[in-house]
């Protein structure tokens, strides 16, 4: 299960879960999920399988780095698989470890296509990391340009 979630084979996570519905909430020893690990690695293909098996897409970050799925396709920079999380209801304001958010990974590597999607499914610009940063000061800071005009805008 956890394989198949990490390399993106997707027809062989469906396989699986057809045959044991209760596999998607396998764990890695880090804790991390089926769904958690195919958002970062796996691709679009796999979470669309997971979350068709009732994967909850704000899955539970019960990792050391409190990761949830969307701020790992966050991390990935894979806008389609953070479009298939949002639009079946994740948080775009999840906080992982240091208290950022998805949106504060696309304004630390300027990734404003990321920003515009987490933006139009209600990510708060506004919500400061542990360190006191908000995503507009993070782009800032960072040399992120493009994110930085577009929270300005």
């Amino acid at each position: 299960m956890l394989e198949a979630a990490a390399t993106g084979r997707a027809e062989r996570l469906r396989e699986l879960l057809d045959a044991d519905p209760d596999a998607r909430r396998a764990r890695t020893p880090e804790g991390f999920t089926p769904l958690g690990l195919a958002a970062f690695l796996g691709g679009p293909g796999t979470v669309r399988v997971l979350l068709e098996h009732g994967a909850d897409p704000d899955d539970d970050a019960d990792n050391q780095f409190g990761i949830r799925p969307v701020n790992a396709a966050a991390a990935a920079h894979d806008l389609e698989t953070l479009r298939l999380l949002l639009e079946a209801g994740a948080d775009p304001d999840a906080r992982q470890q240091g208290g950022f958010t998805p949106l504060h990974q696309a304004a630390h590597t300027d990734d404003v296509e990321l920003a515009k999607l987490l933006l139009a499914h209600g990510a708060d610009p506004a919500i400061a990391a542990d360190d006191g940063r908000d995503s507009a000061r993070i782009a800032a800071d960072d040399g992120s340009t493009r994110v930085s005009e577009l929270l300005r805008g």
